[in-house]
C-alpha cells in the first residue's frame, strides 16, 4: 500500500507525520501554508520585540508572566486599566517591579512599557527604587515620553544571553517602506522623483560598489556604498543634508517617515556591571537604542563598574541610528576601559569601546555633556563612535574625543574640550571647531586607515590647542597619513580651504630641536620629490588663510616637514 507525506497538527504544533491515506493537493498546500506561517511567526517572536509581548484585559489581576516560549504575556485588569489611563501615566511597580536593586525587574518595565506604549501614557520610575537588570534576553520598546527620574538602574553584563539585544528600544510607531520608481542618485541631487505621506528618511545601497576600503591593522575590504538623506512629502531633499555619492545604482532603498512630535526621556541613574568576556571583537549593545526621529535625551547619567583584566567592547551606551533630529543634554557618560586583542592585520590592536555610537543619523546634538573619567587617561578610549553622519555636534561638552569612522558630512565642535583622543574625521562638507580646547596629538587627526580624506573645508576659530595633552610633544595642527597606494573606494581629498582665525598654541613643552609648529604632518615621507608615483592620487589643500595665530614657543608656524608635498599649498597670513 502507498504511503504518503502529510504535515499535522499535535498539541498546537505542527509536525511531519506519514499515512496511508491519500490527501488531495488542495489539503497538502494548505497545510504546508499554515507550517511556513507558523514557523514565520515563531521567528518574528524572537527578533522583534514588540511582538514578543501580549497584552491583555481579562477580570483576573493584573500580573506579568513568560509563557514557555519566552513571550511576555502582561494581564491589566479593567480596573487599572481605567485608573491608568485616568493618571496619563504608568509606574514600574504597577507591573510588578520591585526596585530592590536585587530583582531582575526587566520584565515588569518592558511591561510597563509596553502597555504605555498601547494606550499612549508617560512612563514615570519609582522614586527612589533601585532597578536591577540581569541577562535574559528582553528589550523594553519605549515609544512614549518616559521619566527615569532619580531612579538607578543596574545593568549586569556578567551573564548575558544575547549581547546584542538592548535593554531599551526607543523606536517608532510609523512603519518603513520600500519606496518605488527611484533607480539612482547624482551627487547633491535636489528632489527625487517620490510623493509621500510626510518628511522621511531615505537610505539607499549599492552593493556593486565599495566604499571604506580599510587600511592597516584592522583592514577590511570595505562596506556597500551607503547614503542617507531626508525629504518632504514631495520628495525636496534637505538641502543641510544632501545626498553625499553618485548612485548609477540603487539594490536596497527603504524610506523611514519622520515622527513630528518630539519624544522626551530624563533622568536616569545607570550602571553597567561590564562583562569579563574574552577581549575580541565581540561588541556588547546592553544599552539604550534610539531609533525614533526627533528624540531630546535630558539628564541622563551612565557609569561602568568591574571592568576587570580582560572583557569584550561596547558599541555605545547611547546608540543613535537610522533616524534624525537627536539631541543629548545634560548627560553625563563613562568611557570604557581599553582591551587589546589581535586584528586583522595578525598583529596587536587596541579595540575601540564606546558610550556613545551614530550611525546612519542625521542631526544629532550633544549639548552640555561629560564623562566621568579623566579626558587625559589614556587606559579608557574615546568615548564617540559615528558613521554615515550628517551635522554632528558638540556644544559645551567634555569628552575624550570627537571621531568620524565611515564619514561625517558636515560636523560642527563648539564651547568644548576634547582630551587625549582629540578630534579624529574623515567626510565632507564643513568642520567648524569654535570656541574650543583641544589636547590630542594634532588639532584635526584625518583618520589614514578610511584614507585621510576631507573634501570640503575646515573653519577654526578662537581655539586653544594643547599638543599631546602637555607632554613633551612638537605639534602639527593636521595631522593623517596617505601613502596613495592604497584604494579606499573612492578620491582622496585634503581639505580645499582651510581657514584658522584666533588659534592659540600651547607648545611650550617641546623638544630640544623643535622647529615650530607645522600647519601639515608629513603625511607622506615616500613623497619626497617628482619620481613618486601616486597610484591614487591625493588631492591637497588648495589653501590656508591664518589669521591671530600666537604660540607659547614663540616660533612661527611652518608648512610641513615635507615641504614638497605641501609646495601648492598657499598661505595667507592676515
Amino acid at each position: 500500500m502507498p504511503v504518503f507525506f502529510a504535515i499535522v497538527r499535535e498539541n498546537g504544533q505542527f509536525v511531519p507525520r506519514f499515512t496511508q491515506r491519500p490527501i488531495s493537493t488542495l489539503m497538502i498546500k494548505y497545510w504546508l501554508l499554515l507550517f511556513f506561517l507558523s514557523a514565520y511567526v515563531a521567528q518574528g517572536q524572537i527578533k522583534d520585540p514588540l511582538e514578543n509581548v501580549v497584552i491583555t484585559s481579562s477580570k483576573k489581576k493584573t500580573q506579568v508572566r513568560t509563557n514557555k516560549n519566552g513571550q511576555l504575556e502582561v494581564n491589566i485588569s479593567p480596573e487599572d486599566v481605567q485608573k491608568f489611563e485616568a493618571a496619563g501615566l504608568v509606574r514600574y511597580s504597577d507591573f510588578g517591579a520591585r526596585g530592590n536593586g536585587k530583582t531582575d525587574d526587566i520584565n515588569a518595565i518592558a511591561a510597563a512599557h509596553a502597555f504605555a506604549n498601547k494606550h499612549s501614557l508617560l512612563v514615570k520610575a519609582d522614586e527612589g527604587a533601585t532597578y536591577y537588570i540581569g541577562g535574559q534576553e528582553r528589550t523594553a520598546v519605549i515609544q512614549t515620553d518616559t521619566d527615569f527620574g532619580t531612579s538607578a538602574f543596574i545593568i549586569d553584563d556578567t551573564k548575558v544571553q544575547n549581547r546584542s539585544a538592548p535593554v531599551f528600544l526607543v523606536s517608532s510607531s510609523l512603519q518603513p517602506f520600500k519606496p518605488e520608481g527611484i533607480t539612482s542618485l547624482k551627487r547633491n541631487q535636489k528632489k527625487v522623483d517620490v510623493s509621500l505621506a510626510g518628511s522621511s528618511l531615505i537610505t539607499v545601497t549599492n552593493s556593486a560598489v565599495m566604499h571604506y576600503i580599510r587600511f592597516g591593522l584592522n583592514q577590511n575590504n570595505g562596506s556597500s556604498q551607503t547614503d542617507i538623506f531626508a525629504v518632504d512629502k514631495n520628495g525636496q531633499v534637505d538641502a543641510d543634508a544632501p545626498i553625499i555619492w553618485d548612485f548609477d545604482q540603487i539594490t536596497e532603498i527603504t524610506a523611514l517617515p519622520i515622527d513630528e512630535e518630539t519624544l522626551y526621556i530624563s533622568g536616569g541613574r545607570f550602571t553597567t556591571i561590564a562583562n569579563q568576556a574574552e577581549s575580541k571583537y565581540n561588541y556588547y549593545s546592553r544599552n539604550i537604542t534610539i531609533r525614533r526621529s526627533n528624540v531630546l535625551v535630558d539628564g541622563l547619567e551612565h557609569r561602568i563598574t568591574g571592568e576587570g583584566d580582560q572583557g569584550a567592547p561596547y558599541r555605545g551606551f547611547i546608540t543613535i541610528e537610522d533616524c534624525a533630529y537627536v539631541t543629548v543634554k545634560n548627560t553625563t557618560l563613562t568611557g570604557h576601559k581599553t582591551y587589546r586583542t589581535i586584528g586583522r592585520a595578525g598583529k596587536p590592536v587596541s579595540m575601540g569601546s564606546y558610550d556613545l555610537s551614530v550611525s546612519r543619523a542625521l542631526n544629532v546634538s550633544f549639548v552640555n555633556c561629560r564623562q566621568t573619567n579623566d579626558i587625559d587617561d589614556r587606559t579608557y578610549w574615546g568615548i564617540l563612535g559615528s558613521n554615515y553622519c550628517k551635522n554632528l555636534l558638540y556644544d559645551s561638552c567634555t569628552f575624550s574625543r570627537f571621531d568620524a569612522h565611515k564619514g561625517v558630512a558636515n560636523a560642527t565642535i563648539r564651547n568644548s574640550t576634547l582630551g587625549h583622543m582629540g578630534i579624529n574625521a574623515i567626510g565632507s562638507g564643513t568642520l567648524t571647531v569654535e570656541n574650543t580646547t583641544v589636547r590630542g596629538r594634532s588639532l584635526v587627526n584625518l583618520r589614514s586607515d578610511y584614507g585621510s580624506t576631507w573634501q570640503g573645508e575646515f573653519i577654526i576659530r578662537n581655539c586653544t590647542f594643547v599638543p599631546n595633552g602637555g607632554r613633551t610633544s612638537s605639534a602639527s595642527l593636521i595631522s593623517g597619513s596617505y601613502s596613495g597606494q592604497h584604494d579606499f573606494g573612492y578620491t582622496c581629498y585634503m581639505p580645499e580651504r582651510i581657514t584658522i582665525e584666533g588659534l592659540h598654541i600651547d607648545d611650550s613643552n617641546h623638544p630640544e630641536d623643535y622647529l615650530g609648529a607645522a600647519i601639515f604632518t608629513d603625511l607622506n615621507p615616500e613623497m619626497t620629490d617628482d619620481s613618486f608615483q601616486e597610484k591614487f592620487p591625493y588631492v591637497r589643500t588648495r589653501e590656508v588663510v591664518l589669521r591671530d595665530v600666537t604660540t607659547a614657543s614663540g616660533k612661527p608656524l611652518r608648512i610641513s616637514d615635507n615641504q614638497f608635498m605641501f609646495k601648492g599649498v598657499k598661505v595667507e597670513i592676515d
